[in-house]
């Protein structure tokens, strides 16, 4: 189940009782990396393992990354940036 609080701050667009934490996961992993609030990063943080956010950088949806926040998530989990479209196009 997604907390209000991750919803209201990154998931918005998304019909929350919709999405499942597992199969949904790339989908919930960038868009809090991208819009989440410190609280719903921690969330995601022990939501999730390392391993499903390097998966997530490592093979990232084309056009949903912003720019800054790739290249900070890329940066703290020390994955290769992969060749992507940035949301908002440069």
């Amino acid at each position: 189940m997604i907390p209000d609080f991750v919803h209201e701050s990154a998931l918005w667009s998304y019909d929350p009782t919709q999405l499942d934490l597992r199969r949904d996961r790339k989908l919930i992993i960038t868009q809090v990396c991208n819009r989440g609030t410190k609280k719903a990063i921690d969330w995601l943080l022990v939501q999730y393992a390392k391993d499903d956010i390097r998966e997530a950088l490592e093979h990232p949806s084309r056009g949903v990354w912003s720019r800054k926040s790739y290249n900070f998530w890329t940066w703290l989990f020390h994955v290769p940036k992969q060749p992507i479209n940035f949301w908002p196009p440069a």
